[in-house]
């Protein structure tokens, strides 16, 4: 991301060497109490110097390609908003079915745009027509393993803290029929299958998850109705 005008990087309290990293790759690092993903974003975009937002994760790749459309993009901007294709990969190889083909996140805006508050699935506020770039960003989420499973619980305790607050509830059949319906859905479906092994892996950790999440959201209504 060198080419990018400025480079805001937020961190909460690492104890790794992410802020030496980042400043030697010529960003600003800025140091804010995490609360939620969005928050985190908006921290960044209340001081960012540009008229335009670019957002990239920690395990996103831009490149030069994505650079010289969004110049191209900007000179005459039609939208408030673009969406930016990502590619994913999993375990080193790209997946090319199952709904990740389908990945276009809102990731360049107006710096007046802010993200809702959201703890899971956080996304730019928008009103009106979003434009759609061809560029992608290089995404691999999972470096491991490991690191899905370290992602898991807290991913999933925030989603049923997000919607136990909004009035939702689970029951039992929730946990025990969702997952096996987004298992079918992602692999059979949406041609998960056609990514093979890595397919089938994919499909059933999104059942693993979806599971989690009402399994969380159901232990509060529990815990609830005890207090």
């Amino acid at each position: 991301m060198r080419w990018a005008r400025e480079i805001l990087v937020v961190e909460d309290g690492s104890t790794d060497d992410t802020r030496s990293v980042a400043e030697t790759g010529g960003a600003t690092v800025l140091g804010n109490h995490f609360v939620t993903i969005g928050l985190q974003r908006n921290f960044a975009i209340e001081r960012a110097a540009s008229d335009w937002i670019l957002v990239v994760d920690a395990d996103e790749r831009g490149s030069p390609s994505l650079a010289g459309e969004i110049a191209k993009v900007l000179q005459v901007p039609r939208f408030d908003a673009y969406r930016i294709p990502r590619q994913n990969f999993f375990l080193g190889r790209e997946v090319r079915h199952g709904g990740w083909e389908s990945d276009r996140p809102i990731r360049l805006f107006k710096s007046t745009l802010r993200y809702n508050s959201s703890r899971v699935h956080e996304r730019v506020e928008v009103s009106g027509a979003v434009g759609d770039l061809n560029a992608y960003l290089v995404h691999e989420p999972y470096a491991s393993l490991d690191a899905w499973f370290e992602k898991l619980g807290r991913y999933s305790r925030w989603w049923a803290e997000d919607r136990f607050e909004k009035g939702k509830r689970a029951g039992i059949g929730s946990v025990t029929v969702r997952p096996p319906l987004r298992f079918l859905t992602m692999f059979l479906i949406r041609g998960g299958w056609m990514d093979g092994a890595r397919g089938a892996m994919l499909a059933s950790m999104a059942a693993t998850s979806v599971m989690a999440k009402y399994a969380q959201l159901w232990a509060m209504r529990v815990k609830g109705s005890k207090d």
